[in-house]
């Protein structure tokens, strides 16, 4: 599945699993997040701090629905967006999992655990079924993929959240000065209007000089 297919794709499951305020408000666990307003909104801060916990769960969980709550919840002491957070989970799905996978065995072996990924290979290559990606996880493998899981989803996360802030700090900043510009303009135009009341005689009369025959 590539190009507009894959980006289709995943576009449509994020927005058929993207939590809303009604649906967090319907778990007794996730309910108080629907009414913390600075967790929905757009800001400088809160799309980074988003980026970087929807990256480190997304990685490190592996589990579409634990993905999902835990982003959300992640999202209250990390201050994050929920929104961009939930969305960022859905770069780990059914595709690209394996892959993930893959790095995360060849850092955990870096670091000193054992982990053999031409088995990884073997089993991508004939697409191996979810029991069996089980089964090779909870093996000796187990260790070295949990390793390299956790440094992968840190240093996904850090990258994330620099990349967000270069990208989306300037947007806010521009749309700030646009709306700066605006208020301006209309105060402006407020102003002239005003002026140009004042200077009419009492009633809104025209002045008789003014008048021709």
């Amino acid at each position: 599945m590539t190009g507009p297919t894959s980006k289709s794709w995943l576009a449509d499951t994020i927005r058929k699993n993207m939590p809303t305020r009604e649906a967090l408000e319907g778990n007794r666990f996730t309910r108080h997040l629907a009414v913390r307003h600075e967790l929905w909104r757009f800001t400088r801060r809160s799309v980074p701090r988003g980026v970087a916990v929807g990256l480190l769960v997304g990685i490190f969980a592996l589990i579409p629905g634990v993905q999902i709550i835990g982003a959300a919840l992640l999202c209250v002491p990390g201050r994050g967006n929920i929104p961009i957070a939930v969305a960022m989970t859905f770069l780990s799905n059914p595709a690209t999992t394996p892959l993930i996978l893959i790095i995360s065995a060849m850092i955990g072996n870096f670091l000193g655990f054992h982990a053999d990924t031409a088995t990884v290979y073997a089993m991508v290559d004939r697409g191996a079924p979810l029991a069996e990606w089980a089964r090779w996880f909870f093996s000796d493998a187990a260790p070295a993929v949990l390793a390299g899981l956790a440094v992968f989803a840190v240093v996904s996360a850090a990258v994330g959240y620099l990349l967000a802030a270069v990208v989306w700090r300037p947007i806010v900043a521009r749309r700030r000065k646009q709306r700066l510009h605006a208020a301006f303009a209309r105060r402006h135009a407020e102003d002239d209007a005003a002026a140009a009341a004042a200077a009419l005689p009492a009633g809104g009369a025209t002045p008789a000089s003014d008048c021709t025959a």
